[in-house]
């Protein structure tokens, strides 16, 4: 048991950064659906609405604290008409990465967001702190979850060893090289020419869905990714990106539930490839939420080495992977060739994909559950896919269109393996010693 610490308030300008990241929203707002309205009502109105943004930001602000209780666990209250307290347990850490939206960023402000299992209900936000203040809760978090302080004296920061940087030519290179991008100039290209053949200048509206909105994501992607660099320290790794808004991430030892290799088909030339990875609550969908992206665009070798500081003495080339038989390729004529899965005695391997190559791996203690499922047209050709139950995110480890009978020996294997691997397992409190497996019991 530890002291609990006197609750703590965010920063006084928290109002003023709530209001600045709800202007763009606000006059895109007025734009479209104030039509008729004169000029000067326009900016009135943009001018009231920030003024009621920022007042319910102050009684926000008034309403909202946070600190550490006797366990060493972080309380956060909130709540203007209701309260809101959460619990973040520490020693189920997961990642904890400090934002600096752009209107806060001028104003030297930033938000924590420490990111624990349990999906989108376990997110929790502290917005805002001034910045080294945020730095220095990052800091306090990351110690209390190792287990290395019972008290609230201020934590030092962990060095670091730069790793990877993603130049920014390379960056914006390979979002051009894109297939949703190819694929949106081809269907633009073929709508500009039927506008000119018939005339008809509504078409030009496809030439906007088809060509403008992939072209604005992309374009989201390069500032969310801008200068993007990993670093390794004690607590974990550190991941920064982000040019108007930036982003500092660090996931402790031993959190990534699964990883993803990508290589897209107009990557191959240059032996890049993309780095994924499932760590509990955080990540989503989103091609670009940073929290599940661990390396943008990298050659083989780079993203190689990274992985081993991810996954230590795995060697996935050295993995050995089986086929899929030959009544695959009428369940999927494409890719069959590609389909393989394996493991050895740390982690499970799957390989798909035609268009974009997909190598997919879970260390064996961080599998949920694993199942065998079989559709109606794979039963009929005797094939079944194993799936191997990770936390929500991006990632959904499975061995597809495997002989059916392969399938459930697969699936037993990994349960053993799994067993077998939490026995070894890693403390909660990384920066503890595990219990002697074969010492006497307390």
């Amino acid at each position: 048991m530890t002291t609990a610490t006197a609750p703590r308030r965010v920063h006084p300008l928290s109002p003023v950064a709530h209001a600045g990241q709800a202007l763009a929203p606000l006059l895109a707002g007025v734009v479209l659906a104030g039509q008729g309205i004169p000029f000067v009502g326009r900016i009135l109105l943009v001018l009231l609405a920030l003024a009621l943004v920022a007042f319910f930001g102050w009684l926000s602000w008034l309403r909202t604290s946070f600190w550490f209780d006797a366990d060493g666990d972080l309380r956060v209250s909130t709540g203007i008409l209701f309260r809101n307290e959460r619990r973040v347990q520490l020693s189920r850490l997961q990642a904890v990465e400090v934002h600096r939206p752009f209107v806060a960023r001028m104003v030297g402000l930033a938000d924590v967001r420490p990111e624990v299992a349990g999906g989108e209900r376990a997110k929790v936000r502290i917005a805002f702190l001034a910045e080294a203040d945020a730095h220095a809760l990052r800091n306090e978090l990351l110690a209390r979850s190792a287990g290395i302080r019972g008290d609230a004296q201020e934590a030092p920061v962990a060095p670091e060893r730069a790793l990877v940087r993603v130049p920014g030519g390379d960056l914006a290179l390979s979002m051009v090289m894109n297939e949703s991008l190819i694929v949106a100039i081809l269907v633009g290209g073929v709508v500009v020419l039927g506008a000119l053949v018939s005339g008809e200048s509504a078409s030009l509206l496809g030439l906007f869905l088809a060509g403008g909105i992939p072209s604005v994501g992309l374009l989201s992607g390069f500032l969310t990714f801008y200068d993007f660099t990993v670093a390794e320290s004690p607590d974990g790794l550190r991941i920064r990106s982000g040019l108007l808004s930036t982003r500092s991430q660090t996931v402790p030892p031993g959190r990534v539930q699964a990883v993803r290799i990508d290589q897209p088909l107009l990557w191959r030339g240059k032996g890049w490839v993309r780095i994924t990875v499932n760590v509990a609550g955080a990540g989503g969908s989103d091609d670009n939420d940073a929290g599940a992206i661990l390396l943008p665009v990298a050659p083989y070798a780079v993203a190689r080495d990274l992985l081993q500081r991810v996954l230590p003495g795995v060697n996935l080339d050295a993995v050995p992977v089986h086929g899929v038989p030959s009544a695959a390729r009428w369940r999927a004529p494409l890719q069959h060739r590609r389909l393989a899965a394996g493991s050895d005695a740390d982690v499970f391997v799957a390989r798909s994909g035609w268009l974009v190559r997909r190598t997919v791996v879970v260390p064996h203690a961080r599998a949920q559950s694993v199942r065998v499922t079989q559709g109606p047209w794979q039963r009929r050709l005797r094939l079944a896919t194993v799936h191997l139950d990770s936390t929500p995110g991006r990632i959904t480890p499975m061995a597809a269109h495997r002989d059916a009978l392969d399938a459930r020996a697969l699936a037993e294997e990994q349960l053993v393996l799994a067993r077998a691997a939490r026995r070894s397992f890693r403390p909660e409190h990384w920066m503890t010693q595990p219990p002697d497996p074969g010492g006497s019991p307390p």
